[in-house]
Parts: C-alpha cells; structure tokens; sequence
C-alpha cells in the first residue's frame, strides 16, 4: 500500500470499531499463517457426525461458530454459545439468533450457567481463561471438548518491541492444559501445536491488533507508547513488514463413558 503519514495511520487505527473478533480491518494491512489443522474444517466435523447439543465457550461475536454451523451443514437440536463482554453478548445474539443459538452472559474461567452431562460437543477457540472441571462436568459421557488455544509466548517480538526482554510464563503451555484435562477426567485424543508468521505491513495495523488481543502488550495505548510506534513506524518504512510469531495449539479430550 502507499505509505502514508505516521499521526494518519495511527488515528485511523485508533478510531476504528472493534467488536468480536472480525479483524476484517486488517485485510491488506497485516497477514496470519493459517494453522495446518483448519480449526473450524475440525469443529464442523464433529458437529456433523450427530452431535445433538453443542456448547462454543467464549464466542466472541459469534463469527467463528456461525462459520462452524454453515460448514457442517447440520442442525443439532441445541445451540448454545457462552460470551463474557457485554458489547459482543450483544453482538453473538444478533449473529446467531436466526440459527436458534441461545447466548448467555458469563465469566470467563467460572461456573458455566448449564446442567451437568448437557453436551455432546463443547467447542472453544481462543478462549481466555477456562475450567476444566467445568468443561469436564457439562459434557456428557463420550463427549468431545475441542479447542485452539493461544500458546505461550505468542507475538513475543512484538511484545518485547514494546516492553523490552520479557519472559514467557507457563499458563498457556500445552503440557499444562494436558494435565489439567487429565486431572478433570478428560482423555486427550489429540495435541497439535505450531508457530505461525504474521506479518504488519504497517503501524496502524500494530495499533489495530494490539487493541483487540489485549494481553500482547498489556496497557497499551497509542498515546503511551508513542515513542516506540514512531520507532516501528521508522523500521517498517526502512525495512519492510515488522515479522512476529502466533503460537497456537490444538486439542482434543474426551469424557470417558461410565463403563469406559
């Protein structure tokens, strides 16, 4: 694209609407490998061998499991997504309402507002914090939990661009949400992981992303960190596409049937 003035790419940045996660706006601006395994391709799958009630945790604005829906060419007899920011509960109703999706307000990592035993397939991408237990106690016997996480340390150049050298914690590494589906009663069916290129072509679009995936670098601001996306600003227009590294992985667990 032409380049164009720093204070211009970063005020269109700043102004543009953010809801669910549609980064639509960075089409052109920014671009992400796609993981080998096709998440959605996955989830629909399931979805289309019988699966009678599916549960999608932390939809967002719904847009990956209306996706997920339309490709499965199915329609379980229950519907239901989970959605903690009020703004995207909002928009996850207006989204998959005519697909008869019945959307509930809740926490992130607590007590999901279902029985126990109530779903053939629960379904997350991306989610932020989550439960085990709780994941565990609403599928019913036989049923798949699958999900694509965000893995340790994702974007890290990125974050240290803006905060300098930085460790990479342990939360999100696969090993422990193994052992934390096994410690639940879950059995892992299937661990895949990979680091995928993205690339900002741009400093608007640095500004864009770090908006939406809030933890990259936490308190982030435009104005707070002027100095250094002036700097980026430099090295991009000097150098080309400032290049990080998505981690993501995949996984699969089932609950065991009572005889099993």
């Amino acid at each position: 694209m032409a380049r164009r003035d720093f204070e211009e790419l970063v005020a269109d940045a700043e102004a543009a609407p953010i809801t669910g996660w549609d980064f639509s706006w960075l089409e052109g601006r920014a671009t992400e490998e796609r993981p080998e395994w096709s998440y959605s391709r996955r989830a629909a799958e399931r979805v289309r061998r019988g699966a009678s009630a599916v549960l999608d945790i932390q939809t967002g604005g719904g847009e990956v499991f209306a996706e997920i829906i339309s490709k499965s060419g199915s329609s379980p007899e229950r519907l239901a997504v989970t959605e903690s920011w009020p703004p995207n509960v909002q928009l996850a109703s207006e989204r998959l309402g005519h697909l008869g999706v019945v959307v509930a307000e809740a926490s992130d990592g607590g007590r999901l507002p279902y029985d126990d035993a109530t779903f053939d397939l629960v379904l997350s991408r991306h989610p932020n914090h989550w439960s085990w237990p709780e994941i565990a106690r609403v599928l019913r016997p036989d049923g798949t939990h699958l999900a694509q996480h965000v893995g340790p340390g994702s974007n890290h150049e990125l974050t240290e661009f803006f905060l300098g050298p930085t460790a990479i914690g342990d939360a999100r590494r696969p090993e422990s949400a193994v052992a934390d589906a096994i410690a639940a009663g879950l059995q892992i069916i299937d661990l895949r992981q990979q680091s995928l290129r993205v690339e900002f072509f741009d400093v608007g679009a640095v500004v864009y992303f770090l908006r939406m995936v809030i933890w990259t670098v936490p308190g982030f601001s435009a104005e707070r960190y002027r100095q250094r996306l002036r700097a980026l600003h430099e090295r991009i227009d000097a150098t080309g596409p400032f290049v990080s590294h998505a981690q993501r992985f995949l996984i699969e667990a089932v609950r065991p049937s009572a005889s099993g």
